[in-house]
């Protein structure tokens, strides 16, 4: 049965030999990159257009046409390929269509060698674009996907091309332009004849995945790799590992369990790309995010397309007055409203397969996570030892969306920090905080603030962290005391204008200083009395108690700070600041806000999907705080200073 895709959507490809036929209502320039791990193209031999119609498992048509066939075979391809991305673009010719808003919306449809299809995808929606993502080919779990991209770009195929970090996109785009005015025309030739055995022949030898041995999709469509969501999709995710040595290969993937027939491949935690098995995890965790994003998507859409489809059909009965009595209307309603039903149970029936995938996933990853990236409730913190060396990333809470409250995205945050983090105190954050008492609001903003200051001194190794605690009032002191009483803090919490003036001076000169060192190319001549360790300040109940000058200071840290490891960690409510006016809108958006409670305030990088975060919290009655700081404490009375 063939999978009508909708934008976001993606179908498993039950074979690797296949063919990519696309219509359009105009002559379009077909081609198609190869990706590796991260989504990167690396360099014009990985892209198969008009004048390179033929790479190793692949080839595309020699010229514009409305009509096109493509060659794919995965098993062929180079290694190092993850995605197969499939590009059109509209030809640079006099008196053609200039977007693709003004021709007949492209079809693509995906079929085995015997020409029965595996999935169709309409590409609907497009306007000013002139080039468009039609659709990717991309790996998962051991085997091999298809999803329906339809990213259109308006700035044409060199704005597509670099996207995918090809260098030099814009003189490669009018090199293929070039190729296609010159007319270097021929077909796809057919694909190759089958064997005696009834197999076809590849195009080109290469190796075959292992069993169960294959990658996840590779996920964010830019090279530069997106941060962790914030308030607004904030750019592409960064998958390098920051330590990561070129010089050795990767260690093998975990192998999966042989699926039953027809069924898909068993999930195995660590089945992702990467050097280390913190790595592959990590990279696991953001494919999860955002194939839990797309498919979420697909069944929006879908159920879009069907209450717009059932309101146009109403109309269109509606308007013939014949119809608007007696039985004929009545009768044109009831199908109309079947039809919607049919069409969103199916798309609920898509979505509900996907997650119950993601969630077969999930089972098997959370177990297996570090305690960098589990939750308190993980049995992994019982056995916790100080670290040698830092992790690539913290979990921070969770994520979920309303179609799947039940299934958990860990959100994780690359370490060192690149950005300052606000719990946000209001009772205006979130329908949650709104009905909870200011102060009650206040304590747990306080008390998740001890939590992410616990994670980061238990995740670097003993006197690679220091954390310092401005209380104005004094009035977090309930809350800090797990911090105080172990001893793990750098000082005492600072308190009063005195206080306040001689930590943030302290921070200040050490930013300055190492800035100086680094400009000097001395970073060897810091002060013996300057403390190497990276630095996190958590700051209570700003701004009260801080003067113009502190004030000043926090903008300063919080924008040069990160840079030269000093953190900011604030708990307040962005209202109690207004009297400053617009003067710390710069601050409040230099950080990564987070709530004490449920919030539905993050977007991903991927579709912009709202989604909510519930904060990490200690499970009722355990002492795994209590113990992760003392081995912390007694690491730093024992470890060389």
């Amino acid at each position: 049965m063939t999978a009508e895709l909708v934008r976001g959507q993606n179908h498993t490809l039950p074979q690797t030999r296949l063919e990519i036929r696309i219509s359009a209502g105009a002559p379009v320039v077909a081609g198609a990159t190869l990706g590796d791990e991260h989504g990167t193209v690396h360099g014009v031999e990985r892209i198969a257009h008009p004048g390179s119609p033929q790479l190793p498992g692949l080839e595309v048509s020699r010229q514009a046409a409305a009509d096109h066939r493509l060659a794919v075979d995965l098993d062929a391809l180079p290694d190092g390929v993850y995605r197969v991305t499939v590009l059109l673009a509209l030809p640079l010719e006099a008196g053609g269509p200039i977007r693709f808003g003004a021709v007949a919306a492209p079809f693509v449809a995906v079929t085995g060698l015997d020409g029965d299809e595996i999935a169709t995808f309409t590409l609907t929606g497009l306007d000013t674009e002139s080039a468009v993502a039609a659709l990717e080919l991309y790996r998962r779990q051991g085997g091999w996907k298809v999803r329906a991209v339809g990213q259109g770009y308006a700035g044409g195929l060199a704005a597509m091309l670099a996207d995918q970090g090809v260098d030099r996109a814009a003189e490669l785009a009018g090199s293929i332009q070039a190729a296609v005015a010159r007319g270097m025309a021929r077909s796809v030739s057919p694909p190759p004849p089958r064997t005696p055995e009834g197999d076809r022949v590849r195009h080109a030898a290469g190796p075959a995945p292992a069993p169960g041995g294959g990658q996840p999709p590779v996920r964010p469509p830019a090279a530069q790799q997106p941060e962790p969501p914030a308030a607004v999709p904030s750019g592409p995710i960064d998958y390098a590992h920051p330590r990561r040595q070129s010089a050795a290969p990767p260690p093998p993937r975990p192998a999966a369990p042989p699926a039953a027939p027809g069924q898909p491949a068993q999930p195995v935690a660590g089945d992702a790309t990467g050097w280390s098995m913190d790595e592959r995890l990590y990279n696991q965790i953001w494919g999860m995010f955002e194939d839990l994003a797309r498919a979420t998507a697909a069944y929006r859409s879908a159920v879009d397309f069907a209450e717009s489809r059932m309101d146009q059909e109403l109309a269109q009965t509606l308007s013939d007055p014949r119809s608007r009595i007696g039985g004929a209307g009545d009768r044109a309603r009831e199908q109309a409203r079947a039809k919607r039903d049919e069409l969103t149970g199916r798309a609920r029936e898509a979505l509900d397969r996907d997650l119950a995938q993601l969630a077969a996933e999930s089972a098997v990853v959370e177990p297996a996570l570090p305690a960098p990236y589990a939750g308190w409730d993980n049995p992994v913190w019982h056995a916790y030892r100080v670290p040698m060396e830092i992790p690539m990333a913290l979990r921070i809470g969770d994520l979920h969306l309303p179609e799947s409250t039940a299934l958990r995205i860990p959100l994780l945050v690359r370490l060192p920090l690149e950005r300052g983090i606000w719990i946000d105190s209001g009772r205006t954050a979130s329908e949650a905080a709104a009905p909870t008492d200011s102060d009650q609001l206040h304590r747990l903003a306080m008390e998740s603030a001890v939590l992410h200051a616990a994670r980061l001194l238990a995740v670097y190794p003993a006197d690679e962290f220091s954390v310092h605690v401005i209380d104005p009032a004094g009035s977090a002191a309930a809350a800090l005391a797990p911090l105080v009483r172990s001893g793990v803090l750098a000082g005492p919490p600072a308190s009063g204008p005195g206080g306040v003036s001689s930590v943030l001076a302290q921070l200040t000169r050490r930013v300055d200083l190492v800035q100086m060192a680094i400009r000097a190319g001395a970073a060897d001549s810091l002060p013996p009395d300057l403390d190497p360790a990276e630095q996190l300040l958590i700051v209570n109940d700003f701004p009260h108690g801080f003067d113009d000058r502190a004030v000043t200071q926090l903008r300063y840290l919080a924008d040069e700070g990160p840079s030269v490891g000093v953190h900011l960690l604030m708990v307040a409510d962005r209202e109690d600041a207004s009297a400053f006016g617009p003067v710390l809108d710069p601050l409040w958006r230099s950080l990564l806000r987070i709530t004490p409670v449920a919030d539905d305030h993050l977007a991903d990088p991927w579709v912009g999907h709202a989604w909510t975060y519930e904060p990490l919290r200690t499970p009722p009655g355990s002492g795994v705080l209590e113990l992760v700081l003392a081995q912390v404490a007694a690491a730093r009375r024992t470890g060389p200073r």
